[in-house]
C-alpha cells in the first residue's frame, strides 16, 4: 500500500527543525507584544469578496493564486492568501475601531496561495503579521518597521536590506497615473498584460519577465508626482528611521503585490535565499476600512514570513540560542516514577524537563540524553534517591557537579538565568 505524503508545496516542519521554526515565529511575536500589539486569532477562510474586494481584482494573488471552494451552503470561501483583509473585517465586525486608537493586534498562521511550489515559495506558508489601525501618523509607520527589525536583530540576522519607497495619497496616484496611462500606451504589451496594466497599471513595476521589466525601465517614477504632504510625511519616515538607526534604502519602483497599499510601503530583502529575496513587508493602507464597509480610517502593518525568514537564519549559520530547548533530561534506573514526580515538579516551575522511558538500560538511556539536546543530564536511581543528591551533568562539557534534589529546582533556574532569558 502506497504511503500518503505532504500535498506538492506545503512547508511542514516536524523535530528537530520544528524547534528552529518556532524560535523564530517567538521571536518574531514577542518583538510585536513589547510594542503593545495584542494577539489576533483569524479563521483560515473568508467570503471571497472579501479579498477580491480588499486585496484588489488585477493582482496575481485574486487573478491566479486563491484556492476557493463552495461550501455546502453553495457560499464562495477563499483560504485566506493574506492577513489584513481578514484583520479589517474583524475589526470592523467587532466594533474595535471604535474605542482606543490605534488599534494594535498580531496574528500568525498558515496562509495560502495556488503557486508554483520552488525554494522559498510555497502554496501553504506561514506568516506572522502586524497592524495598527485608526492614526495616520509617520511614527507609527517607523514603529511597525522597528518591530520587524529587531525581530531580526534579535535573531541575529545581518545579512538582510530594508527598502522604503512611497506610493503617495489619492492626489499624488491620480495625477501619476495619468502620465503612466499614456506612457503605457507607447509600449507594446499582450493583451492578458495590457488587461491587467487596464485594471492596476502599477502591477506592471512588479512583473517579472525581462522583456516587461525592460518596457517599463524609462517609465515615470511615482515618487516623482508626490504632493506636498505625502513628500513631507515620506521625509518625517526617513527622520525617524535614521534616529532609530535603521538603515534602509529607497527604492522607486518599488510596487507591493497587494493593491490596497498608499503610502509608506517597505519590504525587507536578504541576499542569500536566491531567487525569493523577500522576507517580509508591508505598508500603508488608508481607505481599506472604508472600501470593506467601516470608517474612514488609515491604518499600516506588515506580514513576515517565517519560512523564508527561517531560511535566512540557516543560511547566516544562525543557531539557536542556549536554553531555547531543553533544560534537563532524567535518565531513571529502576525509578521511573520518582522521575516523572521530579520532572512534573520542576515543570511546575518552568523548567523544560524530558526523561526516558521504558525501562532502558543505562547505555540506552544515556544515547536518549545526548539525542535530547538537553543542556544538563542527570542520572536518578535508588542511591541518588537514598542520599537526596544527584549528578547534574553539563552535556555539553561533560562537567558534574553534585546537587540536591531540594535544591535542583533552584540550581537549574539560577544556571539558565545565566544563558539570558528562559525561553
Amino acid at each position: 500500500m502506497a504511503r500518503f505524503q505532504a500535498p506538492k508545496g506545503v512547508s511542514e516542519y516536524f523535530p528537530d527543525r520544528s524547534t528552529y521554526f518556532d524560535y523564530v515565529r517567538s521571536t518574531i511575536i514577542e518583538s510585536a507584544r513589547v510594542a503593545g500589539y495584542q494577539l489576533m486569532e483569524l479563521p483560515a477562510f473568508e467570503d471571497t469578496e472579501l479579498f477580491s474586494r480588499g486585496v484588489g481584482e488585477s493582482t496575481d494573488v485574486v487573478r491566479k493564486e486563491m484556492y476557493t471552494f463552495e461550501d455546502r451552503g453553495g457560499r464562495s470561501l477563499t483560504l485566506r492568501p493574506e492577513g489584513t483583509a481578514g484583520v479589517m473585517r474583524a475589526v470592523i465586525e467587532h466594533n474595535l475601531d471604535r474605542g482606543q486608537l490605534p488599534v494594535k493586534v498580531y496574528y500568525s498562521g498558515a496562509f495560502f496561495r495556488a503557486e508554483r511550489p520552488q525554494a522559498g515559495r510555497y502554496r501553504q506558508f506561514y506568516q506572522v503579521g502586524i497592524e495598527a489601525i485608526g492614526v495616520a501618523d509617520p511614527r507609527i509607520d517607523v514603529e511597525v518597521i522597528a518591530v520587524a527589525d529587531r525581530a531580526f536583530k534579535e535573531l541575529g540576522l545581518s545579512k538582510y536590506q530594508l527598502e522604503i519607497t512611497s506610493l503617495g495619497d489619492v492626489l499624488t496616484r491620480q495625477n501619476y497615473l495619468k502620465e503612466l496611462r499614456a506612457y503605457i500606451a507607447t509600449i507594446s504589451l499582450d493583451d492578458e498584460t495590457a488587461a491587467r496594466a487596464e485594471l492596476n497599471p502599477l502591477r506592471l513595476f512588479d512583473d517579472k519577465r525581462a522583456e516587461v521589466k525592460s518596457l517599463m525601465s524609462d517609465a515615470p517614477v511615482l515618487m516623482d508626482f508626490l504632493t506636498e504632504e505625502s513628500a513631507k510625511d515620506f521625509a518625517k519616515v526617513q527622520e525617524l528611521l535614521r534616529l532609530l538607526g535603521i538603515d534602509f534604502v529607497i527604492n522607486p519602483r518599488m510596487v507591493r503585490g497587494l493593491d490596497y497599499y498608499t503610502g509608506t510601503a517597505f519590504e525587507f530583502v536578504h541576499s542569500e535565499l536566491g531567487a525569493q529575496t523577500g522576507i517580509g513587508g508591508g505598508g500603508r493602507y488608508d481607505g481599506l476600512m472604508a472600501q470593506l464597509g467601516g470608517q474612514e480610517l488609515s491604518g499600516i502593518g506588515f506580514g513576515l514570513g517565517v519560512d523564508r525568514i527561517l531560511l535566512a537564519c540557516e543560511a547566516e549559520g544562525i543557531a539557536l540560542p542556549e536554553g531555547y530547548g531543553l533544560d534537563l533530561f532524567i535518565v531513571p534506573l529502576g525509578t521511573g516514577d520518582a522521575a516523572l514526580t521530579i520532572a512534573e515538579e520542576l515543570r511546575g516551575r518552568g523548567i523544560h524537563v524530558d526523561l526516558a522511558f521504558g525501562d532502558k538500560a543505562l547505555k540506552g538511556a544515556m544515547k536518549s540524553a545526548d539525542r535530547s539536546g538537553a543542556t544538563y543530564s542527570m542520572v536518578l536511581g535508588a542511591d541518588e534517591l537514598e542520599s537526596g543528591v544527584v549528578a547534574l551533568k553539563e552535556m555539553k562539557t561533560g562537567e558534574s557537579s553534585s546537587v540536591t534534589l531540594s535544591a535542583l529546582a533552584h540550581e537549574l533556574i539560577e544556571r539558565i538565568s545565566n544563558f539570558g532569558e528562559h525561553s
